[in-house]
């Protein structure tokens, strides 16, 4: 089954967005070496486990955005104490997180923006103090799946409500704790979002009887959670910290009841938004290099590795850098389960020279935007040929032309836009600033890209342009 993307059925836009940004055209093959900050899915992870651990921690190059920002802001409305001291990380300062006591009793407000770790991760967080916390955010914060969570605490004996009392299934609301979480056995439908697994499991070590968690999905019997790695990254960081989880039996998880040990961890870079920067190779047919690649990673943007080098690049990884080099042409594949790295491989696939199909990400319809049908809609906009499926999209060579690509507030928007600019004169993104979710300095650092060494003109075929 396909659905076709309108401008009546695209996402609606967000309101503002100053400035459009003219995304840089490459006429030379880039030749460069990045580095990105640290990783968002990591780092607010460790801040969750900080503020719920036996003593004090530190996090040693931590991401330093808009979405670890306000997880920030989150935990220390609930009472932990984080404060900046100075490390030698690129992008910031590190992070001394003192845990926040589950005795203190006080009424709060959290502001979750955009941010899926914020909306999903702090209530059950939350439930675990005395004291009512309303939760609420940016205005397409209400629209992301939240009932999932909602149901759970519900199931554990929280009360979550509507701030006027009554029931609900997304922001806003409120979450009533009184210093404690029965725990204990949870059948939930985390069909929508990995997400909502893994806020149950790294609270789960607090809850009085821990928590034996179980995923059924509704619609259909057996099928796992998306982004399955992101849930294996929640369980290694919560071994890494003392909490013993069992995984063993697909769709269960057991997390003993105990402390979360204090902990002293320095943050991977950030592999899914190295991503952007690793497909200008690809793109422009030259060279981008990424020291300091961990060998051994729980992070879905290692996959990079394997889905670049099946669209033609060649892809090493010596002594600690990913080298990535563009080939004559983008190929066109079959991609299944590319998750959150999926509008980075999309543009590429606008680029490529044969058609593509990405399979099992119906779950991005669900994220800072509906991506699927955004994808579509600004692909087309350029005169690509993109189409929705049941789980995915197909995306077929056509001849592309400048023009707007709308960012719809979503980070991974904005950068599939400028990954098509370097290809296609004349692309410009409106809301450039919505890199800011995970990369505040995304502009400067894809300018200093493109100023690094250059090699001779660029003879990679676009598409059918060529």
């Amino acid at each position: 089954m396909t659905r076709t993307t309108t401008a009546a059925t695209a996402p609606s836009l967000p309101a503002g967005g100053g400035p459009h940004w003219l995304a840089p055209f490459a006429d030379r093959a880039v030749d460069a070496t990045v580095s990105v900050p640290g990783s968002k899915s990591l780092t607010n992870r460790y801040l969750v486990l900080a503020a719920l651990a036996d003593g004090p921690s530190r996090l040693r190059a931590p991401l330093h955005s808009r979405d670890s920002a306000l997880m920030i802001g989150a935990l220390r409305q609930l009472g932990a104490t984080i404060t900046e001291v100075p490390g030698d990380g690129a992008y910031g300062p590190d992070l001394d997180i003192t845990p926040m006591s589950f005795a203190a009793a006080a009424d709060t407000a959290i502001d979750c923006g955009l941010a899926g770790t914020v909306m999903r991760f702090v209530p059950p967080v939350a439930a675990l103090r005395r004291g009512t916390a309303l939760f609420d955010g940016d205005p397409h914060s209400r629209k992301r799946p939240m009932g999932t969570i909602i149901e759970a605490l519900a199931g554990l004996g929280v009360a979550v409500r509507a701030p006027d009392g009554g029931p609900t299934t997304s922001l806003p609301l409120t979450v009533g704790g009184t210093g404690e979480v029965r725990g204990g056995h949870l059948v939930i439908d985390a069909s929508a979002s990995s997400q909502f697994v893994s806020a149950l499991l790294l609270a789960g070590a607090r809850f009085r009887e821990g928590l034996h968690l179980e995923h059924q999905s509704r619609e259909h019997a057996g099928e796992p959670v998306p982004s399955l790695d992101h849930i294996n990254m929640t369980v290694a960081v919560l071994r890494g910290v003392g909490v013993s989880v069992d995984d063993s039996v697909p769709n269960h998880w057991i997390v003993s009841p105990g402390p979360i040990r204090a902990f002293d961890r320095r943050i991977e870079q950030d592999l899914s938004n190295a991503g952007p920067f690793l497909a200008a190779a690809l793109a422009t047919g030259g060279t981008v290099r990424i020291p300091n690649w961990p060998a051994e990673t729980t992070q879905v943007g290692d996959l990079w590795r394997g889905i670049l080098a099946t669209m033609g690049a060649s892809v090493s990884l010596a002594d600690g850098t990913l080298t990535v080099t563009g080939g004559p042409e983008i190929k066109g594949a079959t991609f299944a389960g590319t998750s959150e790295l999926a509008p980075t491989v999309a543009a590429l696939c606008a680029l490529a020279a044969g058609p593509s199909t990405l399979t099992g990400i119906a779950h991005l319809r669900g994220h800072e935007t509906d991506r699927l049908a955004a994808l579509v809609a600004e692909i087309n906009g350029l005169g690509g040929d993109a189409e929705e499926t049941a789980d995915g999209l197909i995306i077929r060579p056509a001849t592309l032309h400048g023009g707007v690509v709308h960012s719809y507030a979503d980070h991974r928007m904005a950068t599939a836009g400028a990954i098509l600019g370097l290809a296609v004169p004349g692309v410009e993104v409106e809301d450039i600033a919505a890199t800011a979710k995970t990369m505040p300095d995304f502009p400067q650092l894809w300018a200093a890209m493109l100023s690094q060494g250059t090699t001779a003109n660029k003879d990679v075929a676009v598409g059918p342009q060529h």
